[in-house]
C-alpha cells in the first residue's frame, strides 16, 4: 500500500486488526530506537592513560583548528559577521 492509497475497511474487526498491527509495528520501532539511543548515551571509558592523553590532545587540536578557522574567516570575510553584531542605538 502506498501513501496515496487510502485503506478501506468494511468491518470493525478489520479496523481493530489493523490497529493491532500498527501497535506491534510501533512497539518494534520503539525498541529499535531505544537500543540505538542507549548506544549513543553509553559512556566510553578509556582503558589506558595513553588513550586518555591522546583524546585530550585530539580534542585540543580540533579546538585550536576551529578557532583559527573562525579567525581566518572573520579576517577574510568580515562582512559576513556584521549580521551577528548588535546595532548601536
Amino acid at each position: 500500500m502506498t501513501r496515496n492509497d487510502t485503506p478501506t475497511y468494511s468491518t470493525l474487526e478489520e479496523i481493530n486488526q489493523r490497529k493491532q498491527e500498527l501497535r506491534l509495528q510501533l512497539d518494534r520501532d520503539k525498541q529499535i530506537v531505544d537500543q540505538l539511543w542507549k548506544g549513543l548515551s553509553v559512556k566510553r571509558e578509556d582503558t589506558t592513560r595513553g588513550q586518555m592523553i591522546a583524546n585530550i590532545i585530539s580534542n585540543s587540536a580540533m579546538a585550536i583548528d576551529a578557532f583559527l578557522m573562525v579567525r581566518k574567516l572573520k579576517k577574510n570575510y568580515g562582512g559576513i559577521f556584521q549580521f551577528f553584531k548588535k546595532k548601536k542605538s
